[in-house]
């Protein structure tokens, strides 16, 4: 059989040579030394702060999203007894029928064209300059498990999407990372797919990785985010509510896992996309967690997308701060939450 054709543009740096190339400071070292020894308390259950995933659906614009973290500086000092917040710093954006804008790693400009040279050099300074300039490490989406490496030595915490945490390669790589690793539903709501993905997320793995025969430990932080789900109809499903967290908190229950957790990402399915409804969803999680021990004990955090300008714009749409794809939280209105969140927390 006649192979099929591709076009092999240009080798790439491998991870090893961009960080030589790109390399981190001692203090950058130190501090995400500091934040990952926290978000594990958090994980783990030795510290009962609420773990906050918050910023823009993807970081389009370098200086947008250094603007934002520098809003966040602030709100998280005088939160800092409740709540720890990882910005979202999301390079990566999965493209449901391969077409769209799929993030910074491809397009540093949006308004260009794909250059991946230029996007893993911007994806790495630019989470580089958030931690020296504001003290945060970030999260980012593990799209390709092959890119993880390039920005390995930065990030905080790391999710696995929805239509990913059904994919092998995704799980296993996930196994060997030094970050929490958040494994969403998948888009049909099958819990039990989410707890197979964390269960191989969890465990020692031997596989091929980047031309390399490797062995991982396993990830005891890999964990379960409810993004809610679409039936065969189209319509969103939401699964953040009561009931849903306490079917999840059986499934753990059912198997021998470590660090039971949950993160609840408040837009997506669960919010139908309507992103001013991250706010009733963050608090009603937090009204359940009130409600039950065993839920404030199971749900760690709350992932929402905000950024500088209400809702959403088209590509070259030109509006400083505003996201152009997923709908967002502007910025008044995520400070409120914030602050609002902290006085709901006991």
């Amino acid at each position: 059989m006649r192979e099929m054709p591709m076009e092999f543009i240009r080798k790439l740096p491998v991870p090893l040579e961009l960080k030589r190339q790109f390399p981190i400071t001692e203090e950058i070292a130190r501090i995400k030394d500091e934040r990952d020894d926290e978000i594990a308390r958090i994980m783990t259950g030795e510290s009962s702060k609420l773990l906050l995933v918050i910023g823009p659906c993807s970081a389009d614009n370098e200086e947008a999203v250094l603007e934002y973290v520098h809003r966040l500086v602030p709100v998280q000092e005088k939160v800092k007894d409740k709540i720890f917040i990882v910005p979202r710093i999301y390079t990566n954006k999965p493209r449901t029928v391969g077409k769209g804008y799929k993030g910074m790693l491809h397009q540093p400009d949006p308004e260009k064209g794909e250059d991946m040279l230029s996007g893993i050099i911007a994806i790495r300074e630019m989470h580089q300059r958030v931690v020296r300039e504001t003290g945060f490490t970030c999260a980012d989406e593990m799209l390709y498990p092959e890119n993880h490496r390039y920005l390995s030595d930065l990030l905080a915490y790391t999710a696995v999407g929805a239509r990913s945490s059904e994919d092998q390669q995704h799980r296993i790589t996930a196994s060997g990372i030094g970050v929490p690793a958040g494994m969403k539903n998948p888009t049909s709501g099958d819990i039990e797919v989410m707890m197979n993905s964390i269960e191989a997320a969890q465990s020692p793995q031997k596989f091929i990785y980047r031309g390399w025969e490797v062995r991982t430990a396993g990830n005891p932080l890999a964990h379960a985010i409810l993004r809610g789900s679409v039936n065969k109809y189209g319509q969103n499903i939401p699964n953040y509510h009561y009931e849903d967290l306490i079917q999840v908190l059986k499934a753990y229950e059912k198997r021998d896992l470590q660090n039971p957790a949950v993160i609840i990402d408040t837009n997506h399915s669960n919010s139908g996309k309507q992103f001013q409804e991250q706010i009733r969803i963050a608090k009603d999680v937090l009204h359940s967690m009130q409600l039950s021990p065993e839920i404030r004990g199971l749900v760690k955090g709350l992932m929402i997308e905000s950024y500088l300008v209400d809702g959403c714009q088209k590509v070259g749409g030109g509006v400083y701060g505003k996201s152009i794809t997923d709908p967002c939280l502007g910025w008044r209105k995520t400070e409120k939450l914030i602050l609002d969140l902290a006085e709901l927390l006991p």
